[in-house]
């Protein structure tokens, strides 16, 4: 039986202004939101994630950072495993790595990856990073990777996509699952197929489902550059349009939609801003606390 609670609330960072997220991450530890996400392409305009979520580290006490999703594919295996067990243990536990495959081919030939392996590489840097968390040695001559991780085995994994082999590394992998670009009545068959795929694999609990809606809460400069970067991202897929017309611009659209994933049983939903505009954190505040 899935959750039906009361849903976490968590923020999606913009990417058009990263001058401005310790900014919107003060704000935000000051309020009751959960997460701060931040998402990862390597060919399009945007801050890298893990640095960036180190520096909000540091202006933060208590909310969680999560990369939503990185694209592990394009990372070096053992530096990954480095990173992120640095930044669960400078959090104190607080970080979640979203991970995934990403979807444009042209991040994996900057980063000298086949495209078409993508997905066999994931698998296999899964392993890599369960051994190096767990200060098992890396490899048949290679020693463990520290630091240990403040969270015991590793941070909390999650995974992204919308492929059955995505939902099955939940079960193999993962801790949860993070559904992006749905609304409620299409995410609910992901969420179920994942509840499925985490029976399989005899896995004990419920996996943390996750839900992900695009918002931008403002005046109408605010509301209309989330739009363009909208676009912008969603260039690539040829839906950019509908994506943009998907975004919720009203408090009682985006009050709807944070119940409509609670009905469906998710345990956080996290509204990704397009706009940079800070005043976003308290406006979302004071819609939904």
């Amino acid at each position: 039986m899935h959750s039906t609670q009361r849903p976490h609330i968590g923020l999606g960072l913009p990417v058009d202004d990263p001058a401005q997220l310790p900014t919107w991450a003060r704000r935000a530890d000051a309020l009751p939101f959960s997460t701060l996400g931040l998402l990862d392409r390597l060919v399009h305009d945007n801050p890298e994630p893990l640095i960036t979520l180190a520096v909000l580290a540091g202006a933060t006490y208590r909310i969680r950072l999560q990369t939503e999703v990185l694209i592990a594919p394009v990372h070096n295996t053992a530096l990954l495993a480095k990173q992120t067990a640095t930044l669960d243990r400078l959090t104190g536990g607080r970080f979640t790595l979203g991970i995934g495959v990403g979807g444009r081919a042209d991040d994996c030939l900057a980063a000298g990856i086949d495209p078409r392996r993508r997905g066999r590489r994931l698998d296999e840097q899964m392993t890599l990073l369960r051994r190096a968390w767990n200060g098992e040695p890396y490899g048949a001559d290679v020693g463990p990777i520290g630091p240990r991780p403040a969270t015991p085995g590793g941070p909390r994994v999650l995974f992204g996509g919308f492929a059955p082999a995505a939902l099955e590394r939940v079960g193999r992998f993962g801790d949860g699952f993070l559904g992006a670009a749905l609304p409620a009545a299409h995410m609910s068959g992901l969420f179920r197929q994942v509840e499925a795929v985490w029976q399989k694999y005899d896995r004990p609990g419920r996996p943390h489902l996750v839900a992900q809606a695009s918002v931008a809460l403002g005046p109408d400069a605010t509301v209309e550059r989330a739009r363009r970067n909208l676009r912008a991202y969603y260039a690539f897929t040829g839906r950019a349009e509908y994506m943009t017309k998907g975004l919720l611009t009203g408090a009682r659209e985006i009050r709807a939609a944070v119940d409509a994933f609670r009905s469906i049983g998710a345990d956080e939903v996290v509204l990704y801003c397009w706009s940079s505009d800070p005043d976003q954190v308290d406006r979302l505040a004071d819609t939904l606390f």
